[in-house]
């Protein structure tokens, strides 16, 4: 078993940022789309835009794509784990509970990937990791006030709960099958398999052919998805794995609350109280423990200051 888990590369810290403020915002543009699409083709027009913009950037820059049934093989599952089950959990969940509550389960992910990668012998469950990810999972429902006695709750729950296990286990395969590709390859690749695996649901569930030409918000809220929170979105997630590891990834679970809450206030001019402002700070000294940097540091200058 593994045992050495690596800190965030510092780099990634920027990357993170900005990756938990598209897919924060995705939550809100999937909340826009559901009012007129449902859940199945909005998950499929995602990954095709996805799909279109990003086999452009391949082919203007000649980056090489996998050839053969085995070279695409390792995405057929990325594409599964990481996109085709989350997100059609998610956004079936999102039409039985709110997007806030969506956006709380969703940050459950980093546990999730935690008890994955040592039951599977990955990494060892560190006491020190599992602290930090209750303290954030904690931080997250202090920020958005959840309150679970809601009625028809249920089914919501456990969709965005298997969208979590979900991730969890795309970031073991992601460890095991895809080291070596370059970030923007596996993005394109997962997004074109997914866009064949989600067009087939949604044309068999959905019927797509038959809904009504849908308004232009919703148009431009399915265009920002596939571009931004999608086709952007994954090729940093991609990076961050290739620098930072699969786990660390996984942090910006939760942080896509936060970014959420701050995009709402400047943009819908929000107010921010008390609550989020403690339930941010709950996970910033999440990440700070989950990260380990900070703490081996206190622990080195208590040592050093007791020998002393």
């Amino acid at each position: 078993m593994t045992s050495a888990i690596h800190p965030i590369h510092p780099r990634d810290w920027a990357l993170l940022i900005a990756l938990s403020i598209l897919w924060g915002a995705s939550f809100f543009c999937v909340g826009v789309a559901l009012k007129e699409l449902p859940p199945f083709t909005i998950v499929f027009l995602r990954a095709a835009v996805a799909a279109l913009v990003l086999l452009l950037i391949v082919w203007l820059r000649g980056i090489p794509m996998p050839r053969g049934g085995a070279g695409w093989l390792p995405f057929v599952g990325m594409a599964c784990l990481n996109y085709v089950v989350p997100f059609s959990c998610l956004a079936t969940g999102q039409t039985f509970i709110s997007t806030g509550l969506a956006s709380v389960l969703n940050a459950t992910t980093p546990l999730f990937t935690v008890v994955v990668m040592a039951a599977a012998g990955e990494e060892r469950l560190t006491a020190r990791r599992v602290v930090g990810v209750v303290v954030g999972v904690t931080g997250v429902a202090v920020l958005r006030g959840v309150d679970l006695r809601q009625a028809d709750t249920g089914t919501g729950v456990a969709l965005c709960l298997c969208a979590a296990l979900s991730y969890g286990l795309s970031a073991l395969l992601a460890r095991r099958r895809l080291n070596g590709f370059a970030p923007l390859t596996t993005a394109t690749a997962q997004m074109v398999v997914a866009t064949v695996v989600t067009g087939v649901v949604a044309a068999s569930v959905d019927q797509p052919w038959r809904l009504s030409v849908p308004s232009a918000s919703a148009i431009w809220a399915v265009a920002a998805l596939g571009t931004l929170s999608t086709a952007l979105g994954y090729v940093l997630f991609f990076r961050i794995i290739a620098r930072s590891g699969s786990t660390n990834v996984m942090l910006v679970t939760l942080l896509i609350p936060v970014t959420a809450i701050l995009l709402g206030t400047v943009v819908l001019h929000e107010h921010i109280g008390t609550r989020e402002l403690i339930g941010a700070g709950v996970i910033a000294s999440a990440l700070v423990i989950i990260d380990g940097r900070a703490v081996t540091w206190f622990e080195g200058r208590r040592w050093r200051s007791a020998r002393l």
